[in-house]
């Protein structure tokens, strides 16, 4: 299996020669190569494939495949690092002639990738590196390295792309053509561990429904929107071709695929006559329902089966409840989080964009990180993210890791001159850099990984407080702000009714907070000071600007009330007064959302933690639109872009971002694991808990579990004739508090403890 590991075998690596065959730029290659043990396979203590490609590859050791990954080494910023594979192979090895075979595909390095149809981000030529370093117990070692007396061919994969899919004709696997290998350039400088999980085949899922469309064509519903592919085993007439084509949703009653844009989603398999079996393993797609097309015979939900592809990630958080809606709500975050999860957290996986957006993931890290143990996960992606910092031009976290949005020609005029325009640090976006650590931080408690990841927070805020106003103020340059406001247009997402620099300067003091408090746990004492200082001056700078003695806020809408609250910007005598007036616009609202990827994470929290529980929960279990439950009304089994993705006509929405799977807007179930089921770190890395359930009217019960590095952690709550009875558990180890509905609190220690308590609603 592949593992991560913090070093490279140079000296094995320093053997190889890089190599690769001339195809057609659509084609997937084989690289082969066969040899002999130097001494009996009993012998082998181990056996280690060392590997990397520009492009995607997957390996084959005496025809089976090394392990369960696919899509290796993924996608990282290549320029500076190239991800290394480490993979166990030693169970593979035979007595007899010994064949390895690399399948190279064009991946993220030279396949479709960014907008307005670019392509070839990183180059136009496909390489393979690698070095099979075989143990014997002797101490002895043998090095299986690439080279140019490898040997190369083609396959039965004429065309690959991630956005458009792959193209597979089974005739041509019993007569490959014979390729001449040759030396290819790989940059060794580039060379890193490959630090997070590998993709890997996750679990399967049969057709839930079969039937024909108006138009006569055949669709498949699998009942979940997925990442990944089809695979099926099949019999009929040599040439018959198969197409299957993917998408999130229906509209009236065909294949919705115009969300897509103009990435394809169709695979096509061509049959050799025999049996035949696919797989289409150099793509990926994000739908639920499917469209197959030249079938021989009948389907039926036994032909196909849906692999469900992302990074390996361990489950750790989970939530129920009395509310079926809210458990759903719940399953379409971890969902979605499953989807866009795959080697880089991405915004979308269905169309022609799947780029690494860092606004989503500064938006929906903490809730992350309470669903899978997501350490290694967005490690790696940090890394890419503070080389991208450290190398940008003007030293500025880029829109999206790794940036394929800045670097190459074959954008148009026009497309350039908006990227251009949109230069600089920006608020949510560029503060990823503080707050995905922040995340971790508080999640897993690793102080080395904080160290690793604070240099990229000197970036951002670097680069942000040199483009501040003289003022202090953060109200300068682009901004994305409270993006997709539900009021906003479909077509100017950034049209929001809370102030960008409002918004800004808020997210500023998050963040020089958040540096302050780093930097001191990392002994960083002089950048502490700096950033503390850069935090109250723009505290100070905050209210003497945006904030009224009523405690109103410039902009008066959800968002800006909600970060002043969370962040902490307001001062004891202004608190409850925006906490009131936020309830009051809430309430306006009807209890409908009103906020963007700003304001979403955080309005729930700044009402319950101020006194408004009760309108927290209303805002929950809200279903008009926009609403989290609306989507679920209208059969989400994912969360959506846009809280109207599809309108209540059952029609897609007109705006041109209209994903179904869009993870941002889920951060609201962070809020539920900490609030509602109370689950809460008092300590980095949950050293110590803060067991703090919120009952709250629409609901009778609620349950939390999170394995934490200590153990698992539960906390519920449920209505009683006695109360409201309270039931946690503490892993050895871990000492708690808890705060029971009436604020009574109890010290506890390791075990199980029930309480019982009145109900109230009160804030904290």
């Amino acid at each position: 299996m592949t593992t991560r590991t913090d070093a490279l075998n140079t000296d094995a690596l320093n053997t190889a020669v890089a190599i690769t065959a001339d195809v057609g730029r659509d084609e997937v290659v084989a690289l082969t190569t066969a040899f002999r043990l130097d001494q009996p396979v009993d012998r082998v203590r181990s056996a280690t494939l060392w590997a990397t490609a520009h492009g995607v590859f997957e390996v084959v050791v005496n025809d089976r495949p090394i392990d369960d990954s696919v899509l290796n080494p993924g996608w990282s910023s290549y320029e500076w690092r190239l991800p290394v594979t480490a993979t166990d192979v030693a169970a593979l090895l035979t007595e007899e002639e010994n064949r390895v075979t690399v399948r190279l595909g064009n991946g993220w390095w030279r396949g479709d990738l960014g907008f307005e149809g670019a392509h070839a981000n990183y180059g136009e030529e496909l390489a393979f590196l690698g070095a099979l370093v075989i143990g014997f117990d002797d101490g002895s070692e043998q090095v299986i390295a690439t080279g140019p007396d490898w040997s190369a061919q083609t396959t039965d994969t004429l065309a690959n792309s991630l956005y458009d899919g792959q193209a597979i004709d089974a005739r041509r696997r019993g007569n490959p053509d014979p390729l001449p290998a040759r030396e290819a350039e790989i940059d060794r400088t580039r060379l890193v561990p490959h630090s997070g999980p590998p993709v890997t085949r996750q679990e399967t899922l049969r057709p839930q429904e079969i039937w024909r469309s108006p138009s006569g064509a055949t669709l498949v519903d699998f009942g979940q929107n997925l990442v990944g592919w089809l695979r099926f085993t099949v019999t009929g007439p040599e040439g018959t071709v198969i197409t299957i084509r993917h998408a999130e949703v229906l509209e009236d009653g065909e294949l919705g695929t115009r969300p897509l844009r103009s990435a394809k989603q169709t695979d096509t398999f061509t049959l050799s006559g025999g049996e035949d079996f696919f797989e289409p393993t150099f793509t990926f797609h994000g739908f639920r329902y499917a469209e197959v097309t030249g079938w021989p015979g009948e389907l039926t939900a036994d032909d196909l089966e849906a692999v469900v592809v992302h990074s390996a990630m361990t489950r750790t958080g989970w939530f129920s409840c009395s509310d079926d809606r809210v458990n759903q709500l719940v399953a379409n975050s971890v969902w979605g989080q499953k989807g866009n999860f795959l080697d880089v957290p991405t915004d979308c996986p269905q169309r022609d964009e799947r780029l690494g957006w860092t606004g989503d993931i500064a938006a929906y890290a903490a809730t992350a990180a309470y669903q899978f143990d997501v350490a290694d996960f967005l490690h790696s992606w940090l890394l890419d993210l503070a080389e991208e910092a450290r190398n940008s031009p003007n030293g500025w976290v880029p829109h999206v890791v790794p940036d394929v949005l800045t670097k190459h020609a074959q954008f148009s005029p026009e497309f350039t001159a908006a990227m251009e325009g949109w230069q600089g640090p920006t608020a949510i976006w560029g503060d990823a850099a503080v707050w995905v650590p922040q995340a971790l931080w508080y999640a897993y408690g690793d102080r080395d990984r904080l160290a690793a990841h604070y240099p990229g927070m000197v970036v951002h805020l670097d680069g942000v407080e040199q483009r501040l106003s003289d003022s202090g103020l953060w109200d300068t340059g682009f901004q994305f702000g409270d993006w997709l406001d539900p009021d906003a247009s479909p077509h100017e997402p950034w049209n929001a009714k809370a102030d960008s620099g409002v918004v800004a300067t808020a997210c500023l003091y998050r963040s020089a907070a958040f540096a302050a408090e780093a930097a001191r746990e990392l002994g960083h004492d002089s950048d502490a000071e700096r950033w503390q200082a850069l935090a109250d001056r723009t505290r100070t700078a905050f209210n003497d600007a945006y904030v009224a003695e009523d405690g109103t806020i410039r902009s008066d809408c959800a968002t800006v009330y909600a970060l002043a609250l969370c962040f902490g910007l307001l001062d004891e005598q202004i608190r409850p007064r925006a906490a009131a007036r936020l309830a009051e616009v809430v309430e306006a609202a009807g209890f409908r959302v009103s906020t963007g990827f700003a304001g979403t994470p955080f309005v729930t929290w700044a009402l319950s933690e101020n006194g408004y529980v009760e309108h927290a929960y209303r805002l929950l279990l809200e279903t008009g639109c926009p609403s989290w439950l609306y989507p679920v009304t209208m059969g989400a089994t994912t969360i959506w872009e846009r809280w109207d993705s599809m309108l209540p006509d059952g029609s897609i929405n007109p705006g041109e971002m209209t994903s179904f799977n869009h993870y941002a807007l889920g951060a609201v179930a962070d809020w539920l694991y900490q609030v509602v089921a109370g689950i809460r770190p008092a300590a980095p890395g949950h050293r110590a808990l803060l067991l703090q359930p919120r009952p709250g009217p629409g609901l009778d019960w609620a349950h939390g579990a999170l394995e934490t590095r200590h153990g698992r952690v539960e906390s519920g709550w449920r209505r009683t004739d006695a109360g409201i009875e309270v039931e946690v558990v503490v892993p050895d180890g871990v000492s708690a508090e808890v705060v029971l509905p009436d604020n009574t609190r109890r010290s506890v220690t390791a075990g199980r403890h029930t309480f019982t308590a009145e109900e109230a609603y009160a804030g904290a």
